[in-house]
């Protein structure tokens, strides 16, 4: 299991950042969906946040490349 941050090919729904949070801490990629959107009935920048790590964390891809 990688330990990095990166957002793989698959199990995506949108960006891959869900699946990336959850691969990186061991949880369920569900349970971090589940949370995201729990979370968008609180008042926040959750949306920026989750653009900014589509547009920070790698492609699983392209970060094997750099290798």
């Amino acid at each position: 299991m990688s330990r990095k941050l990166v957002r793989p090919r698959e199990g995506r729904m949108l960006a891959g950042v869900c699946v990336g949070l959850a691969r990186r801490f061991g949880r369920s990629a569900g349970l971090i969906r589940l949370l995201f959107l729990l979370s968008l009935l609180l008042p926040g920048t959750q949306v920026i946040v989750y653009l900014a790590l589509w547009i920070i964390m790698p492609n699983e891809d392209r970060h094997l490349v750099g290798r």
